[in-house]
């Protein structure tokens, strides 16, 4: 038997069979599909329903009769005739999902026989053809209305097996020889073409995998679901009564965009669509389900997402499954508050605190803690609380870099400055490092230095223990400045992953990230986090508006500071590319396109610079570029 289906040619399907060996989680795929799917989907249920003889082979014990007192032939007419009976049996849904295709009935009554009659891989697939040859014509008609699709644990055999095997409470002898032929027999079916469609499961979380098998199904029918939860991160809070978990859950939604949805919505939305009336008296597997469910359709219909909050986690045991589920897409944050904190915050009196706690205990939800990937203190002022919740949202999408650096000659600074970096760097990066990073900024950094007009711009990233050191060093070396001035920023590291920067260092941080600024020197294994451009840009914007204010001032003045105001004009200039994705460190280079694309004449950049005509031209060209870009205002 083979399947006539290509990977190119498939027709619409009526049937889809989900195969693979035991312990894959076929059952769970389809349960989270056809949910999905709701009334477009019908799942076929187990094999034992189709044929009447299984309640009494049930009732003497399935293993004994499957591997000692049945007859070999009985096994094989008695899985075959349940696998046709299914084929035909009615069903009005679009489409029809099954736990295991026709190729799997071969797999499984050749692991069978190799088993009992002590058979290798080829011998036992060459007997079950025997079998089988009564019914043959008739499984190959049901094969070829089955979209076939596999998951495997991998590709060996025998490291499959053992997978199948760990989730088993207790394995005889006997079938763990079964599930080593099973694993052989399938990945025999596979090589030979049986099924179009593989997926390896290979330990990743239950939704990675109910992506890969939508990508894979959604092009073969309307009806299904093109991703799940694709891209999409969940922050799921926990804690007991008054911990914060709401204040977390809102400052989520309004500084890091975060849709804000309650656990107790989800579950009930999703009960709803299914029919549930009671989902609370479900187990936690299901309500887990539920709410997986209902995240899918909530982020389906709002595509835009790709991050949400849920709160409040209320039970340990469907906690655990969600994780289990959501692998690395959840991160679970348990706020942990003092109950003489959490009673002084209730409004309703300690007695009500203390009765909603009790009905968390129940559930399991002060066990949370111990399972979380985060665990917040919450006793202190809200600022802590909300950096712990900056750290967590930036973490995924500002992923950590270590960067490389160059020697301070690289730079081609002035000789004198080049010396000071030089030994700036000697005492402070020893044996006990007083710093983690140093990075010149600026002209400096781009080779546009220019003596007279450029400052020395450094950023430090450094624990404040360090200051004092520092300071005594920055004494002693500021003779060799040579009358530049020096601008020298501090960081932490928990600034940096915090984002408790400005958008100017932000967008060093993320030059650094991309490798467009290379430091000078960095601790070994030092990784900072590399800002996404997108917020690059979004928080610029603070900067144009500052700069817009500052040009005006400097233009009210009698006699304006022409390189205070070159300086501003030249990053206004600078924001306004950035929001046109054009990237321009140089002030000369950034004025001149922003002139050059509102077809202004670029001369006057040259002159800007000593002229204070010039400069003042260049500046209102400038500002007025940024105000058109305002509603109302004209020239």
């Amino acid at each position: 038997m083979s399947s006539q289906y290509t990977s190119e040619t498939y027709p619409l399907p009526a049937s889809v069979a989900f195969s693979g060996p035991d312990n894959t989680g076929k059952t769970k795929q389809i349960g989270i599909l056809a949910r999905r799917m709701g009334p477009a989907a019908t799942s076929a249920g187990p094999l034992d329903r189709y044929a009447p003889r299984w309640a009494t082979i049930k009732a003497d014990g399935m293993a004994r009769w499957w591997f000692e007192t049945s007859r070999v032939e009985e096994v094989a007419d008695v899985l075959a005739t349940s696998y046709l009976e299914r084929s035909r049996h009615p069903f009005s849904a679009p489409v029809r999902l099954l736990d295991r295709g026709i190729p799997m009935l071969e797999a499984t009554v050749a692991a069978t026989v190799a088993v009992r009659e002590n058979l290798g891989t080829t011998h036992a697939a060459d007997r079950v053809r025997l079998l089988l040859a009564p019914y043959e014509a008739d499984l190959r008609a049901a094969e070829e209305d089955e979209y076939a699709l596999v998951l495997l644990h991998c590709d060996d055999p025998e490291e499959g097996a053992r997978r199948s095997l760990a989730h088993e409470v207790t394995v005889t002898d006997t079938y763990a020889a079964y599930q080593r032929h099973l694993h052989e027999q399938i990945n025999r079916l596979v090589a030979e073409g049986r099924f179009p469609m593989s997926i390896r499961i290979g330990g990743r979380p239950t939704i990675t995998i109910q992506d890969e098998v939508r990508r894979l199904l959604a092009p073969l029918h309307p009806n299904v679901p093109s991703r799940a939860l694709a891209g999409v991160h969940v922050t799921a809070l926990g804690g007991m009564s008054e911990s914060g978990k709401s204040t977390a859950g809102e400052y989520l939604r309004t500084q890091h965009g975060h849709a804000r949805l309650k656990i107790g919505y989800l579950i009930e939305d999703a009960a709803g669509r299914a029919g549930i009336h009671d989902p609370y008296r479900l187990g936690s597997v299901v309500q887990a389900e539920l709410i997986v469910d209902a995240l899918d359709r909530f982020c389906q219909a709002h595509h835009f997402l790709d991050s949400v909050s849920i709160e409040s986690l209320h039970d340990f045991d469907s906690t655990a499954e969600l994780a289990r589920m959501l692998g690395p897409q959840l991160t679970i944050a348990y706020l942990d508050a003092s109950e003489a904190t959490r009673t002084r915050r209730g409004t309703a009196g300690a007695q009500d605190v203390a009765d909603r706690d009790l009905v968390k205990s129940a559930r399991g939800a002060d066990k949370i803690v111990s399972i979380a990937h985060e665990v917040i203190g919450n006793d202190g002022p809200r600022l802590r609380l909300e950096r712990r919740l900056d750290r967590i949202a930036l973490d995924r999408r500002w992923p950590e870099h270590q960067p490389c650096t160059m020697p301070v000659n690289a730079l081609g600074l002035p000789v004198h400055l080049e010396s000071y970096l030089a030994e700036f760097l000697d005492r402070t990066t020893g044996l006990r490092p007083l710093i983690d990073l140093l990075a010149v900024t600026g002209s400096g950094a781009r080779g546009k230095y220019q003596h007279g007009w450029s400052d020395l711009d450094v950023l430090v990233v450094a624990d404040t223990s360090s200051l004092d050191e520092m300071r005594q060093i920055l004494a002693e070396l500021e003779a060799e400045l040579g009358g530049v001035k020096l601008g020298l920023t501090v960081l932490t590291r928990a600034e940096c992953r915090a984002g408790a920067v400005t958008s100017r260092l932000l967008h060093v941080l993320a030059l650094i990230g991309s490798g467009a600024l290379v430091p000078l020197w960095s601790t070994p294994g030092l990784a900072l986090p590399a800002p996404d451009a997108a917020t690059d840009v979004a928080v610029s914007l603070r900067d144009g508006i500052q700069a817009a204010i500052e040009i005006r001032r400097q233009l009210l003045k009698g006699t304006p500071d022409l390189r205070g105001l070159y300086k501003v004009t030249a990053l206004l200039a600078k924001i306004q590319l950035r929001f046109r994705g054009i990237e321009c460190p140089s002030d000369s280079d950034a004025l001149t396109v922003l002139l050059d694309a509102g077809r202004q004449d670029t001369s006057v950049v040259t002159t800007a610079r000593t002229e204070r005509p010039a400069a003042e031209a260049l500046a209102r060209l400038v500002l007025q570029a940024w105000l058109d870009t305002l509603p109302g205002e004209t020239r």
